[in-house]
Parts: C-alpha cells; structure tokens; sequence
C-alpha cells in the first residue's frame, strides 16, 4: 500500500476555486484502477500544539494499491486537464510518498 500526502499552497484568496475544481475531478479518480482513498483536507483550528493554521494551503490524501497505479495516476488525462485548469492557482507543491513500515 502505497500513502501519498501532497501538500498545495494556492494563492491567496483563491482555496476556495481550487477545491471546486479539485472535487469536480475527485469521482474520476476513485474510479482509476488502484485508488483506495483520495481526498482534499483543510487546516481545522485544533487548539492543539504545534499545528500553526494556514488558510492557502490544502492537503491531498491520497492511498493507491501499488506505485505503478500511483505512477498510471499522474499521467491520466483527466490529471493532465486538472493540471491545466489550476497551475495558475497553485503556488507550491510538495509531495510524500510513503509506504508503511
């Protein structure tokens, strides 16, 4: 089993444009061959120490089966549309891609 945590900070102002588009592409996703979950999440204030609160960023959810369904993921074409429609949203992007130990 194969976790992925992608961390997107998105312009200011603009998180909200991000999930419409994000979730609009989420049902295609779980129907790819080997996604077990996949989701987008966001700060919640959690009073709890050390979580510092960011309202720009999202973080992806994401668990596939295999790297290979992983790798098959990011060059779908619904990705690449995906890709498209918020790369002038997205300011950084940084991925971990972990396996249990």
């Amino acid at each position: 089993m194969i976790s992925v945590i992608a961390s997107i900070r998105v312009k200011a102002g603009r998180r909200s444009e991000f999930l419409q588009i994000f979730k609009a592409n989420v049902p295609k996703v779980r129907e790819e061959k080997g996604c077990v979950e996949y989701f987008p999440a966001v700060d919640v204030d959690s009073g709890l120490p050390p979580q510092v609160l960011d309202e720009n960023m999202v973080t992806i959810i994401e668990k596939w089966e295999s790297l290979e369904a992983l790798r098959d993921h990011l060059t779908a074409p619904h990705m690449l549309a995906y890709k498209g429609k918020v790369k002038d949203i997205v300011e950084d992007l940084s991925l971990k891609v972990l396996q249990e130990a």
